[in-house]
C-alpha cells in the first residue's frame, strides 16, 4: 500500500524543476522589436501630415508648424489647438508630396485638440483611433510627426504612466494624459502616438522643457469624444454655474458633524449676476461640497463635472452655509467660448 508513495530520483527532479519559456537570442528579440515598429509606421505613417500655419498678429504674418493625423479619408485632420488656434491660413502637406489648403473646423483649447478640414475633394489614408483605456505602463509606443520641420520622423519608447493631468492654456486641467518617453520636439505637436498594432492611442501635445523623456499625449478616448462634438457643433459644449471660488479646508469638527468624508470643498468668492448660481440662491461664502452626488474637493473637481450633458439639466448641489448644510437645485447654462 506504500508503493505509490515512492518515486524515482528522476521523477522528483522533473516534478520540482520550474517550467520556463524558451528564451530568444538577443538578435531575434531586436528583430521582432524592429518589425513591430516598422509595421506600425507603415500602417499609420501615411496618415500623419505636416501642418503649415499662418497667424495674423498686429498686421504682420507669423509662421508656425505642427503635425496632424488624418482621421477620415475625406480630409478630416485631428491636431492640437495650440498649433492652429486663431490661424489665418492652414496648409496640409501629405507624405506623398501634396500641399492642400485647409481650414479650422473646430477648436477646443481646454483639451488642446482641434479639427482641420481639407478644402479639396480628396481620398487620403486615414488612421484608426484605438482604445487608450487598454494601455498599460511599459507598453511599446511609437511617435510619428514632424519635429523641427523634419517630416515623417519616427521615435519609439514606452508608456511611462497613465492618467496624468496638465494645465491647459485656458487654466482648465487636461485629464487622462499619457506620459511617454518617446522623444518629442517642437513640431511633433498634433502627431500620432501609436501602438505596435498600428492604432493611434494618443495625440502628442506637450514636452516638459528641460526634462528628458517626459512627454505627453492626449488619450485617444478623450480625442474621440472631442472629435464627435467638433464635427457636430464646431465646439465642445461645457456647462457653467457662474461662480468664482477656491479650494478651502473644512474644519474637522464641521466635517464630522455633517458626516462628510472629505476635508476640503470649494469656497464661493463671487457669484455672477443673473447666473445659474445666482438664480439658485448660491451666495458668496458658501462652501460647495457635492455636485450631482459627486464629492467636490476643489475647483478642478467642479470643472470636471460641468460637462455638456449637464447644460439645462437640474443638478443637486450641497453647500455649507455658516453652521448649516443646505441642498440646492441649480440648472447650469452653456459656457460661452472665450
Amino acid at each position: 500500500m506504500y508503493d505509490a508513495l515512492f518515486v524515482s530520483d528522476d521523477q522528483v527532479l522533473n516534478t520540482a524543476a520550474p517550467v520556463t519559456a524558451p528564451s530568444l537570442p538577443d538578435a531575434e528579440l531586436l528583430d521582432a522589436y524592429s518589425k513591430a515598429v516598422i509595421g506600425a509606421v507603415e500602417k499609420v505613417g501615411p496618415a500623419v501630415v505636416h501642418l503649415k500655419v499662418e497667424h495674423a498678429i498686429k498686421g504682420r504674418t507669423a509662421q508656425g508648424s505642427g503635425s496632424g493625423v488624418i482621421v477620415a479619408p475625406d480630409g478630416l485632420v485631428l491636431t492640437n489647438s495650440h498649433v492652429v488656434h486663431g490661424a489665418a491660413r492652414v496648409e496640409v502637406a501629405t507624405t506623398d508630396g501634396r500641399t492642400l489648403g485647409a481650414r479650422v473646423l473646430g477648436d477646443d483649447p481646454d483639451t488642446d485638440l482641434a479639427l482641420v478640414r481639407i478644402d479639396s475633394a480628396v481620398q487620403l489614408p486615414a488612421a484608426r483611433l484605438g482604445d487608450s483605456q487598454r494601455l498599460r505602463p511599459g507598453q511599446l509606443v511609437i511617435a510619428i510627426g514632424n519635429p523641427l520641420g523634419f517630416e515623417s520622423t519616427v521615435t519609439a519608447g514606452v508608456v511611462s504612466a497613465l492618467g496624468r493631468s496638465l494645465r491647459a492654456s485656458t487654466g482648465r486641467l487636461i485629464d487622462d494624459l499619457i506620459q511617454t518617453d518617446a522623444a518629442l520636439n517642437p513640431g511633433n505637436s498634433g502627431g500620432a502616438l501609436v501602438t505596435s498594432a498600428g492604432e493611434v492611442v494618443g495625440i502628442n501635445t506637450a514636452v516638459i522643457m528641460g526634462a528628458q523623456g517626459i512627454c505627453f499625449a492626449v488619450a485617444s478616448n478623450t480625442a474621440q469624444l472631442v472629435l464627435g462634438q467638433l464635427v457636430r457643433h464646431g465646439r465642445v459644449r461645457r456647462a457653467v454655474l457662474g461662480v468664482a471660488g477656491q479650494r478651502t479646508a473644512i474644519p474637522r469638527r464641521m466635517a464630522r458633524f455633517f458626516g462628510l468624508a472629505q476635508d476640503h470643498g470649494v469656497s464661493v468668492s463671487n457669484v455672477e449676476d443673473h447666473s445659474p448660481a445666482a438664480q439658485a440662491g448660491i451666495r458668496a461664502g458658501d462652501i460647495i461640497v457635492t455636485l450631482d452626488g459627486t464629492v467636490i474637493t476643489g475647483v478642478d473637481d467642479l470643472l470636471r463635472r460641468l460637462t455638456g450633458e449637464h447644460v439645462g439639466r437640474s443638478l443637486d448641489i450641497s453647500i455649507i452655509r455658516g453652521t448649516e448644510m443646505k441642498q440646492i437645485t441649480v440648472v447650469p447654462a452653456e459656457r460661452k467660448a472665450a
